[in-house]
């Protein structure tokens, strides 16, 4: 379902106004590393950690148990699949890997076709009415992914972005915006242009 035409505008302005410059020094550099992933075809453990740390901290003891091999015969199989659920299926049978972790590994790979599912972006979205479930942003499936994937991939390619800047400006306007706990319903927020 594409959103309406007040839906669509909201978003087109908060992404203008919310477009960030470059990425931050350490991500672009993990995003440059990680390219050798994609012609690879699979990440090593090093490199599936580094994206868990990038992503969040406190699951990296979680990813940490996954063996080499379970590592990369999940990335390989998510690297060089030709949908996204079987992109996004292998990266979830590893520990500590959730749709937000998996997200955030395909983004780092491939940052022009992917955005992080956050928290942020999810609530954004939410409170815009370019969705309409799942308010609090969290407890995500692959339906949800794949609508989030719809939008922001419409919006860089209305705009001109990557998906990830789409994405990095839906998180901005929600940062700014925020009006309370980060965890507190989306009315929460306010969207501010």
């Amino acid at each position: 379902m594409a959103p309406s035409d007040e839906v669509s505008a909201a978003l087109d302005r908060i992404v203008q106004e919310h477009r960030r410059g470059p990425e931050d020094p350490g991500t672009a550099d993990l995003i440059r590393r990680l390219r050798r992933a994609r012609s690879r075809g699979y990440l090593t453990v090093a490199e599936f950690l580094a994206a868990g740390r990038w992503k969040s901290a406190r699951v990296s003891g979680l990813m940490a148990r996954n063996r080499y091999a379970r590592v990369r015969r999940a990335t390989g199989a998510a690297l060089t699949a030709r949908s996204e659920r079987r992109r996004i299926e292998p990266l979830l049978g590893l520990e500590g890997v959730s749709i937000p972790m998996a997200s955030a590994i395909l983004t780092l790979v491939d940052p022009r076709r992917y955005g992080v599912l956050d928290i942020r972006v999810w609530q954004l979205l939410y409170r815009a009415g370019a969705v309409s479930k799942t308010p609090r942003g969290q407890g995500f499936t692959f339906e949800h992914w794949n609508q989030f994937l719809a939008i922001v991939r419409g919006l860089a390619k209305k705009h001109r972005l990557t998906t990830r800047e789409v994405e990095r400006a839906l998180f901005e306007a929600h940062r700014r915006g925020q009006v309370g706990r980060l965890y507190d319903p989306p009315a929460a927020i306010e969207l501010r242009a």
